[in-house]
C-alpha cells in the first residue's frame, strides 16, 4: 500500500485583521522528526507567541499516531483545526506548524479557529506529494545453493536484502514493499525454505 507524503517542505503566509498566521508543512515520521522540525520554525521565529501544531504519522487511512497542540492558544482553537485539515487531506508522514504573530485586534475563539483552518488549508494546497510505499520485513530461510536467486527476487520486487546470518543454512531478513508480497511469496513457493514476518 502506498501514501501521498510531503515531497519537500513548504511554508506560507495567511494575514487576517494584522495578524500573521506562517504555516510550515513538512515530512516527520516520529515523534523525534516532528519535534525536530518545530525546534527549527521556533528557531526561525523566537519572537513569535505561538507555534501552534499538528501531525499524522503512517497512513492517513489507518494512522500509527496523530497529536496537536494549541501553545497557549484557547483550547481547541488551534491545534485541533490544523489536525482537522491534515485528517481530511489525506496525507501522511507530516507534520506542519503554524506560527502566530498577533496584529492588536482579538479574533475570538471562532476567528482563532477559522484562521489555524485557512493557514493549514493554505499550506496543504502549496505542499508537493510523493508516494510512499509500506514496505514489510521478513526473515527467510534457505539454502545456500538459493541464496542467489532470493537476491534476486528481492531486487526485483524493488526491495533490500536488510541481513544474512550463515549457518546451517541462509538466513535473510528483507524488506518489501507490501504489494509485492504475494507475488514474492508464490515465487519464493518454487524452491524449499521457511519464512516468516519479522517482529
Amino acid at each position: 500500500m502506498s501514501y501521498p507524503v510531503p515531497a519537500t517542505p513548504v511554508e506560507t503566509l495567511y494575514e487576517v485583521k494584522k495578524s500573521k498566521f506562517i504555516a510550515y508543512a513538512g515530512f516527520a515520521n516520529s515523534r523525534e522528526s516532528a519535534m525536530a522540525l518545530l525546534d527549527s520554525v521556533k528557531q526561525r521565529y523566537p519572537d513569535a507567541r505561538h507555534h501552534c501544531w499538528a501531525y499524522v504519522f503512517g497512513s492517513p487511512h489507518s494512522p500509527l499516531s496523530a497529536a496537536m497542540s494549541d501553545d497557549g492558544e484557547p483550547s481547541g482553537t488551534a491545534g485541533k483545526p490544523i489536525l482537522n485539515v491534515l485528517q481530511h487531506k489525506d496525507i501522511g508522514d507530516i507534520m506542519l506548524v503554524v506560527t502566530r504573530y498577533f496584529g492588536g485586534i482579538k479574533l475570538g475563539a471562532g476567528g482563532l479557529v477559522r484562521a489555524y483552518s485557512a493557514a493549514a488549508q493554505q499550506a496543504i494546497d502549496a505542499l508537493e506529494v510523493r508516494e510512499e510505499v509500506t514496505m514489510s520485513e521478513l526473515t527467510v530461510d534457505v539454502d545456500f545453493k538459493h541464496e542467489q536467486f532470493v537476491r534476486h527476487l528481492v531486487e526485483q520486487a524493488t526491495g533490500n536484502v536488510i541481513h544474512c546470518d550463515y549457518s546451517h543454512c541462509v538466513t535473510m531478513q528483507i524488506s518489501l514493499p507490501e504489494t509485492q508480497l504475494t507475488d514474492f511469496r508464490k515465487q519464493m513457493a518454487s524452491i524449499s525454505m521457511t519464512m516468516s514476518d519479522a517482529e
